[in-house]
């Protein structure tokens, strides 16, 4: 690659507001976040919404309000979870879909993440997988541990490539439960990928941020950073707006001779629907 994709996650759903202030949890700081961050760099945006009062949630209305505030504002790809939080159920989960993103984040297993468990039994997981194959949306396909690599080439056999014809992954590294953030378990997780892939990016959570990116542009990959998974730029700097991360993350590709791509470019390589 020339280039690099870089994914923003600003929000997430484990984080409170009242403990983070500077997380974006309303529409209106979500768009100027978005808008902040592509100027910054981010070519697509992972996003997670909140209510009223600042909690995780799936409403549909406010999906498509996002989706629609995120679109007349930015030139970014959309990219909506289908995980929300650990508690959302199955059925939410699928009516993500209905908001009609660009992409959508599909994790090929369950996970414990931290004192939780993300479910994502292998039944879900291939009815998602169809409904982003009708519903022509791309997915991303997030992987936590080896695996879920594996997995991977199981859904990708039985049912064939995704809508567009591109397989791109993110390496979801350093979850208390998941794989590390390490660079050999990068390299073990990329030597597993299948061949149909075409793209992977890796996110370092917490203190596993920095390794995890530079050990992901020096192996070919691109990169998501944002407030979803970690908080803090240093030990005692916490971060103070997403744009922050994504500028070192454009920095570090910048010095790595593949500068940010455009969400143009991010939308060719995903070939997203236009």
């Amino acid at each position: 690659m020339t280039s690099t994709l870089i994914t923003v996650a600003p929000t997430g759903a484990e984080s409170a507001k009242s403990d983070v202030p500077a997380l974006p949890t309303t529409l209106e700081e979500l768009v100027e976040t978005a808008k902040r961050c592509e100027a910054a760099g981010a070519a697509m945006i992972h996003v997670h919404i909140r209510d009223a009062d600042h909690r995780p949630t799936l409403d549909l209305g406010l999906l498509r309000d996002t989706v629609t505030g995120l679109r007349e504002n930015t030139a970014l790809v959309v990219q909506l979870s289908t995980g929300g939080a650990v508690t959302d159920p199955f059925d939410h989960r699928l009516r993500v879909l209905d908001a009609a993103p660009d992409s959508c984040s599909l994790t090929m297993g369950t996970v414990n993440f931290g004192d939780d468990v993300f479910m994502n039994p292998w039944p879900f997981v291939t009815e998602l997988y169809r409904l982003t194959q009708e519903r022509e949306v791309v997915p991303e396909f997030e992987l936590f541990d080896l695996g879920h690599v594996f997995a991977l080439h199981r859904l990708l056999d039985k049912f064939g490539l995704p809508y567009g014809g591109k397989v791109h992954c993110d390496l979801v590294m350093g979850v208390p439960g998941g794989m590390p953030g390490t660079t050999d378990a990068l390299v073990a997780a990329v030597n597993g990928l299948p061949d149909a892939v075409t793209s992977w990016s890796a996110t370092g959570v917490g203190r596993t941020t920095l390794p995890v990116a530079l050990a992901a542009l020096s192996k070919g990959g691109h990169l998501r950073v944002g407030m979803e998974d970690t908080l803090t730029l240093a030990k005692g700097k916490p971060v103070t707006h997403n744009a922050e991360l994504v500028e070192r993350a454009a920095a570090l590709a910048t010095l790595a001779q593949r500068p940010p791509m455009s969400p143009d470019e991010a939308r060719d390589l995903l070939n997203v629907k236009r």
